[in-house]
């Protein structure tokens, strides 16, 4: 018994060093891919702080001397300044998060929970556009925006933004609603509430999950497009920050300031980052939703 005893106890020791010298692994693991993928923001904040001809040494300096605000000044002496064009992309980014949530919630409950006739035709349809790449069908759009007198209007910008987000959107909200008993439904209108009251106090506060994740790709899509806004918008007073950056890239005789253009680049992630460490609990949940349905 004494041997079986000593023998069942070395062998459970032995399985939690393995569990430990596992876990230990998998920590340094996530540390080294953090590491990796910090990297870049923390050297473009790095850079964006030096000194303009530091910013642009060659080899490049890896501590500034001094530490300046000289690089986000500049901004300003670029086009119409960077307060204008931060004021553009979120003017864009807002209207695109609130429409394509209003859009995407009420659509994606129409197909959780009505029945109507090709109902599962029409949502593989809406499903099909995501396969349909945005660049092929900017000059029809670009047509179309002109045609209506919407061209080089955020309103007009976001509204293009607002249709390539419906179709992840709708499955989003979809699932989420999905992921909801019916049950809870009933019991909402058995106690009197209406329609509307049960979808807004009710419905909404279960699938906020699903709501925040539409929201976050709907705001950083907006927040980083690129093509789109440079055909649509022609204007300088109208454009967007990525736009701006590509004049920051121009320097003095074609160099490219380096220092101001890593400005640029940490003014335009910041509220990204801070976007998405506030908010990331809800997406983690949203992704998920409707994976189990209850």
């Amino acid at each position: 018994m004494t041997g079986t005893t000593s023998s069942t106890t070395i062998h459970s020791t032995s399985s939690r060093m393995r569990r430990r010298a596992g876990l230990f692994a998998l920590y340094v693991v996530c540390v080294l891919l953090a590491i990796l993928f910090l990297f870049p923001v923390f050297w473009s904040t790095l850079t964006s702080v030096k000194p303009p001809a530091e910013a642009s040494a060659v080899p490049p300096t890896y501590w500034p001397s001094t530490f300046t605000f000289d690089n986000y000044l500049k901004l300003n002496k670029y086009g119409a300044g960077i307060l204008r064009y931060v004021y553009n992309s979120a003017s864009v980014a807002l209207i695109t998060v609130f429409g394509t949530i209003l859009l995407s919630t009420l659509a994606g409950y129409g197909f959780s929970r009505f029945h109507f006739p090709a109902k599962n035709v029409l949502f593989i349809m809406v499903l099909a556009a995501l396969m349909i790449p945005f660049q092929s069908i900017l000059t029809p759009l670009f047509l179309l925006m002109s045609a209506v007198k919407m061209q080089n209007t955020l309103f007009g910008l976001a509204l293009v933004y607002i249709t390539f987000q419906l179709p992840f959107g709708v499955f989003m909200m979809r699932n989420s609603f999905d992921a909801v008993p019916r049950e809870i439904e009933e019991a909402a209108l058995l106690d009197g509430c209406s329609t509307w009251k049960m979808l807004t106090t009710v419905m909404f506060v279960l699938v906020r999950p699903g709501i925040i994740t539409v929201a976050i790709y709907a705001f950083l899509n907006a927040w980083n497009e690129f093509l789109a806004a440079l055909i649509i918008m022609t204007q300088e007073v109208n454009f967007t920050l990525p736009i701006m950056l590509t004049s920051v890239r121009s320097g003095y005789y074609g160099a490219i300031d380096w220092g101001a253009l890593q400005a640029g680049i940490t003014v335009t992630i910041l509220p990204c980052i801070i976007l998405f460490l506030f908010l990331q609990r809800y997406y983690l949940q949203g992704l998920m939703g409707g994976a189990v349905k209850g």
